[in-house]
């Protein structure tokens, strides 16, 4: 069967050297791809891994086929001009949506001129569409079978396909503000087009200026304008240490926890297939989120109860047991209190509970005073840096790290990134550059100074202007590194 234009290939060196009765061998078993997965602390790509996937022909048009007439949200967005970057992430709140199917994205997309129908209030040379966070089960509720398709067991975990998988679909220059998700890692498989990621490490969090507001459980946002910065508002951002990598078809990126990233489509049509892994650390995340979700609500929807798109992601609207979020009273505002306090104490018991079962954490784990994890000792410690030693030791053509650009940001050179491939070096040298496989406690005592340095700046910033809102108190309350001090002694607290 002849590969549909722009989709994915099996190609590469394994392709020929993996040759065994007609068939192809894949560099990684299950096992040893799943211990990549759960041991490496830095992004990498995976090569020649889902070549036997059916869903590598899912392309747009062949998904226009297959969801014929179903009709899907997509969010648009202005595209930026070299003449009109703007500073200013263009989050979710402020973008427009519009609700059509595949078939009538691809018209706009392909036919740019004197279009009708959903996309025609939107010039194609200033818009972009996407496609974006879209749910197998929901799409393909009436097309099961379909989950198949998507093979994520050869990564290592049994069972799992579509049903746990979302699609993304979008047009040149469409992307996703940077931020970090709460839970999990992420596995992203490249099926048509090509997407650009920028990534930085969990440690350099301070400098990113983290917010929650648009608020969006399980998403925390940056600030900044990763690709355009405004570096006389956050000087800080210039300690970040980017990593970028171009994917394209037939690839698949692994993100580890807590990594930032912005992606933008970088090709005419984009398709992608992602999945989030559950991880042990999500017990306690789950504690945080619940922190910052009573906060939230409670200082948001007391300042305006009925004007929530200014600070509520369209994702999170009628997810929290409310509709749209709207508590018009007091008696409501006290009812969302109420609720999410026994949601809070749930998810404590049940990370306790988990603890009481041998799971990670130990009594002895909590300093309130560092904001580092504490340092693992004797032969756990010793066999953790020989699994790290040996996922390192497997990086090759198969499996590429992404490595830290040297490259400035483009307000300082008015360009766009390119990754630097300059510490790669193939398998005769096998040098890769500094790897992201050192110990996190080392990592995140250099950042805790910039973590109080940056909750500062917020709160400097605030005296500048004529009041201090809202979302300046947020931002000092639902800092990642606070709300992880504050779910801990919960957490704690309950042992004692």
């Amino acid at each position: 069967m002849a590969t549909p234009p722009g989709a994915s290939a099996f190609t590469g060196p394994a392709a020929a050297a993996g040759e065994e009765e007609g068939g192809c061998v894949k560099p990684f078993t299950p096992e040893k791809a799943k211990e990549i997965v759960m041991s490496l602390q830095q992004p990498a790509i995976f090569c020649n891994m889902v070549f036997d996937w059916p869903a590598r022909h899912w392309t747009a048009k062949h998904l226009s086929e297959v969801l014929h007439g179903k009709q899907i949200r997509f969010r648009m967005g202005m595209k930026s001009t070299d003449t009109g970057k703007t500073t200013v992430p263009q989050f979710e709140t402020t973008c427009s949506y519009v609700e059509a199917t595949i078939e009538e994205f691809l018209a706009w997309n392909c036919d740019h001129s004197g279009i009708s129908g959903p996309f025609r209030d939107y010039d194609h040379s200033k818009f972009w569409a996407y496609a974006d966070y879209k749910y197998f089960v929901s799409l393909f509720e009436d097309k099961t079978d379909i989950f198949q398709d998507v093979i994520w067991s050869d990564f290592g975990f049994p069972g799992r396909n579509g049903r746990e998988s979302t699609l993304w679909i979008g047009s040149l220059g469409a992307h996703t503000p940077c931020h970090l998700d709460s839970y999990g890692c992420n596995l992203v498989f490249q099926v048509q087009g090509r997407k650009r990621w920028h990534l930085f490490p969990p440690e350099d969090t301070p400098f990113l200026y983290p917010t929650r507001i648009p608020y969006e459980e399980s998403s925390v946002f940056s600030k900044v304008s990763v690709v355009n910065p405004d570096l006389k508002r956050f000087p800080q951002f210039q300690k970040a240490r980017r990593h970028v990598v171009t994917l394209s078809p037939g690839q698949v990126l692994f993100v580890p926890r807590h990594w930032w990233h912005y992606v933008e489509c970088t090709d005419p049509v984009t398709v992608s297939i992602n999945s989030w892994i559950e991880l042990e650390e999500d017990h306690q995340a789950r504690v945080e989120e619940a922190i910052t979700r009573m906060l939230v609500c409670a200082l948001k929807s007391a300042e305006d109860p009925h004007n929530t798109r200014a600070w509520l992601n369209p994702t999170e609207v009628g997810h929290f047991g409310f509709p749209s979020w709207q508590l018009g009273s007091c008696d409501k505002s006290a009812l969302a209190r109420t609720f999410v306090f026994q949601f809070i104490t749930s998810k404590v018991v049940e990370t306790q509970e988990l603890k009481t079962n041998g799971e990670d954490m130990k009594k002895d784990e909590l300093n309130v005073y560092h904001l580092m994890e504490v340092e693992q000792t004797g032969s756990q410690n010793l066999t953790l840096e020989t699994v790290k030693q040996e996922v390192a030791g497997s990086f090759g053509p198969d499996l590429l790290p992404v490595l830290p650009s040297s490259e400035k940001p483009p307000s300082e050179r008015g360009g766009i990134f390119e990754n630097d491939d300059k510490d790669f070096v193939g398998k005769g040298g096998e040098h890769f550059g500094k790897l992201h496989c050192t110990k996190r406690q080392q990592r995140m005592s250099k950042s805790e100074n910039a973590t109080v340095g940056q909750i500062a700046s917020n709160h400097a910033m605030a005296h500048s202007q004529t009041f201090i809102s809202t979302d300046d108190v947020l931002d000092c309350l639902v800092n990642p590194q606070v709300t992880k001090i504050v779910a801990q002694l919960l957490i704690q607290g309950r042992s004692l």
